[in-house]
């Protein structure tokens, strides 16, 4: 028997509307509002400012050749010029993949000939890599720069074109706005295709649990590229008005005297931030006291760090939300206004959004309140699909059109989803994602490895960190844990680095070869046997 939980919010209609038109069709509206703040050096936009410019990037994009269908990717940290160009992208017709500011060539690379892409937008200062990574794919038109850099078109001069408008007809329905990388439940990242209607659908449905308008300051500390970033950071705040503190990275001084110079209302983080908000003392030199609420997502935050943060920080209790980037991303949020969220609840049912859980030891049947099983989610928020990838897709999105998350949780009495384990392989470092799999391939290719295998176990901040497993190739030479580390080090962005390092006689895995992870791992609450 099918038993579909139903979110006790009103259906939202979809929006059909290209992205841009849908963060910001009241631009005028709000006129002279600040939009964007540059939390380093104070430099703003305003939101006429920020409509006027993506329209002239716009026509100078559609100038310098983009057009519908192609691939723009935007390679670079967060900056108050990062809205500009992915909606300029956007109006072009151009459908725009994210991609993480510190990967490597090589990675870059990997994503921009996976996408197809023909166009790269980045900064100076990761212009070298961005080079790199178009040598070795080929195919690349013109890389612009967000500054400045020799040899190269700046967006700064090109958003001061007078060219003429060059409508361009999308379908909402159909039509790809963004591109991120995820890897889904396993395997290698995958490009999933999220139309402008799905992800300006899902900031509609945001919008009765996260109420915003003019007045609300958000500080955006968390990376634009990352589809949680995008929404909850740039494209949510800039529809309702609100103004955006941008900040290029975290650090943790910077972060805080951020929040007391701008009085910002709302944070939304990741745990290693809740960490250090709960535990450094720097926290006690700043004035905190214009934060109204924090928001956590990307990661699981642990019930009693949740609360000493709230409790240090002298706010309501913390909010978490759950969701992925197959589904634009999210399905669950806490209400900013409910006033005492049950501890470690990521949310309510987002208008418009259907759920079941199905029994993890027979997938074919659901089961109800407080029984753990897979969550799956129907809604308008799905993704297009994995591009290029029919049969991931196919597995990941069953024939009613029902998500398969990979992850277990389990629903009270009241509606509430407690997220308790997850099935999928896929390990979160800090909010990132990191494939087993990628790390598993790239082990290989050393001379002194036999064979590797890579998990998530847990550091004493209960961050999740990659492990690898290491079988030494008989008559190699030495291997220390060190070695193998600094070996994957070199050749991946920081956040996908192991972090740890076992060696063990053989990896175990079943007979049709797939690595058997379970056997690797320790209790239910993550850590590895020893």
């Amino acid at each position: 028997m099918v038993f579909v939980f139903h979110s006790e919010y009103a259906d939202v209609p979809a929006v059909e509307l290209p992205i841009h038109e849908a963060v910001l069709g009241r631009a005028a509206e709000f006129g002279d509002t600040v939009a964007l703040v540059d939390g380093t050096t104070g430099a703003s936009v305003t939101y006429a400012q920020l409509d006027a410019s993506h329209r002239r990037l716009a026509a100078a994009f559609t100038d310098a050749g983009v057009r519908k269908g192609d691939v723009l990717a935007l390679h670079s940290p967060n900056t108050i010029a990062y809205p500009t160009v992915f909606y300029a992208a956007t109006r072009a017709g151009a459908a725009v993949t994210t991609s993480h500011a510190l990967c490597t060539a090589e990675e870059l690379a990997t994503q921009l000939r996976d996408a197809a892409a023909r166009w790269i937008v980045t900064v100076a200062s990761l212009l070298e890599v961005a080079r790199r990574s178009a040598e070795i794919v080929g195919g690349i038109e013109e890389i612009f720069v967000c500054d400045r850099a020799e040899g190269h078109r700046s967006i700064l001069d090109m958003a001061l074109s007078a060219l003429p408008e060059h409508p361009v007809d999308l379908d909402p329905a159909e039509d790809v706005a963004v591109l991120p990388y995820s890897s889904g439940t396993t395997g290698v990242p995958k490009g999933v295709m999220l139309t402008h209607r799905s992800i300006a659908t899902n900031l509609a449905q945001l919008e009765p649990l996260t109420p915003m308008g003019p007045g609300h300051r958000i500080l955006a500390v968390l990376p634009f590229f990352h589809i949680y970033g995008l929404t909850a950071l740039m494209n949510g705040p800039l529809r309702r008005g609100a103004t955006v503190v941008v900040l290029p990275r975290f650090e943790l001084e910077q972060f805080l005297s951020a929040i007391q110079t701008h009085r910002v209302n709302g944070l939304y983080v990741a745990p290693p931030i809740v960490l250090a908000l709960t535990k450094h003392p720097a926290v006690t030199r700043y004035d905190l006291s214009s934060l109204e609420y924090v928001m956590c997502g990307a990661a699981p935050l642990d019930a009693r760090l949740s609360a000493a943060c709230s409790e240090r920080l002298g706010l309501p209790p913390l909010r978490q939300g759950y969701g992925m980037t197959e589904l634009s991303p999210a399905t669950h949020l806490v209400p900013l206004t409910d006033p005492n969220p049950p501890p470690g609840a990521v949310g309510q049912l987002l208008p418009s959004t259907e759920m079941r859980i199905v029994a993890l030891d027979d997938p074919g049947t659901d089961v109800g309140p407080e029984v753990d099983g897979e969550i799956l989610i129907r809604g308008p928020q799905v993704m297009k699909g994995y591009l290029g990838r029919p049969e991931a897709t196919a597995a990941m999105i069953d024939a009613d059109g029902w998500v398969h998350t990979g992850d277990v949780g389990r629903v009270d009495a009241d509606g509430w989803l407690f997220v308790v384990d997850r099935l999928k392989e896929l390990i979160k470092y800090k909010g990132f994602q990191v494939a087993p799999a990628e790390l598993e391939a790239l082990l290989l290719t050393h001379d002194a490895i036999a064979d590797a295998a890579v998990i998530g176990v847990y550091d004493d901040n209960g961050n999740e960190v990659p492990k690898a497993y290491v079988v030494r190739r008989s008559g190699a030479a030495p291997l220390t844990e060190d070695d193998v580390m600094a070996y994957v080090a070199e050749r991946v962005a920081p956040y996908k680095r192991v972090r740890r390092v076992a060696f063990i006689g053989g990896v175990p895995r079943a007979a049709s070869g797939k690595i058997l992870r379970r056997e690797l791992r320790g209790p239910r609450d993550g850590k590895e046997n020893t």
